[in-house]
């Protein structure tokens, strides 16, 4: 994707954000100090997860499993498809049994994506209606809904400790967990590490990945491993910081009985992740790489070919702009139908900003 077509949703995610040092949360204190502490508060903020207990799941149909992985590689003639010798997942994967459609955004701000433009209700509504279009336009498929929520947005301020990202507040994470339960959805915390690093950043969210719902989401794009300022480059995460990822996933799922976590990748560059060969793959994690690019049709098409399809991992995930993608001529925002017939394999993950 063409530098110039992405610094501008890049800047403006971040000119979004850089209020966030301003604003109040939801008790009504200031969500930093006068310094710019960009650190919640865990004393007032703990999450509530006494409701979490060890569950047995029956072991996955391997068959079953081995025939969608076909199934999903939509007539692949390449090789890459499906991905071979990966692990079959414990009991309980979601993937590819269902594929899942999620909304993605901030409570904070209307700009940064649907989950945050729109009232609760009405956005879990819109959510609805296109979980059902992607039931009728795969059948064979069952959908489950997601709200996949940023919670640290890099900004454009440095903060006290000059890592220039933002950790929401746990209450805000409690509002995301609670309209998800009302709509029988799952959860993608994601995280825009900036200046800071995923090693340090993961481990926060620790009391919230112990609950079966709740996923992962890391984002290369703002991953600043040379020092710069988030938006004045596209970022970069290695293989190793993915592994690292899904290692500490693992541990999580296997110390407290838990179904396989999903941990998303968002990609639209080749350099946003490196040595994609020596990711590992684990029976505890699927792990989803995200076509994260916005434009028109053919623009995206390409994006995807090219850093997805061409550079496999396990599952493949496809972005959907409901304002950036119809920016340009033909001003067309591709249907479920149109993604389906148009993508080898078929994306297993869906994501609506």
């Amino acid at each position: 994707m063409k530098l110039r077509k992405l610094f501008f949703p890049v800047l403006f995610v971040l000119c979004t954000a850089v209020f966030f040092t301003n604003c109040t949360s939801g008790g009504g204190g200031k969500a930093t100090d006068k310094k710019g502490d960009t650190t919640a508060k865990k004393t007032t903020d703990s999450p509530d997860t006494l409701s979490v207990v060890k569950s047995s799941y029956p072991p996955t149909d391997k068959a079953l499993y081995d025939s969608l992985l076909k199934f999903n590689a939509h007539g692949d003639t390449s090789g890459r498809w499906p991905v071979k010798n990966q692990p079959t997942p414990l009991g309980g994967a979601i993937l590819p049994f269902k594929r899942v459609v999620a909304f993605y955004g901030n409570l904070y701000s209307k700009k940064m994506g649907i989950l945050g433009e729109l009232p609760p209700k009405e956005m879990l509504a819109k959510l609805k209606g296109e979980v059902k279009a992607w039931e009728k336009a795969d059948p064979k498929t069952p959908v489950q809904p997601a709200l996949h929520y940023i919670a640290v947005v890099a900004q454009g301020a440095a903060g006290k400790d000059g890592k220039y990202r933002y950790r929401m507040p746990f209450k805000q994470i409690d509002s995301v967990l609670a309209m998800a339960k009302s709509a029988h959805a799952l959860v993608f915390l994601d995280v825009q590490v900036s200046l800071s690093t995923i090693q340090q950043e993961l481990p926060l969210f620790e009391p919230y990945l112990k609950m079966p719902q709740v996923h992962f989401g890391m984002d290369p794009e703002f991953s600043m491993k040379d020092g710069s300022k988030p938006g004045k480059k596209i970022g970069t995460y290695d293989a190793a910081d993915i592994n690292f990822v899904s290692d500490y996933l693992a541990k999580i799922v296997k110390k407290n009985g838990l179904p396989p976590k999903i941990l998303v990748v968002h990609r639209f560059t080749k350099k946003m992740v490196t040595n994609y060969k020596n990711i590992k793959l684990r029976p505890e994690v699927q792990v989803v790489m995200d076509m994260d690019g916005w434009g028109e049709p053919d623009l995206k098409t390409g994006t995807y070919r090219y850093f997805i399809d061409r550079e496999p991992v396990q599952f493949t995930g496809f972005k959907l702009f409901y304002k950036n993608d119809i920016k340009k001529k033909p001003f067309h925002l591709l249907t479920p139908t149109e993604v389906l017939n148009n993508y080898k394999p078929y994306p297993i993950y869906i994501q609506y900003q």
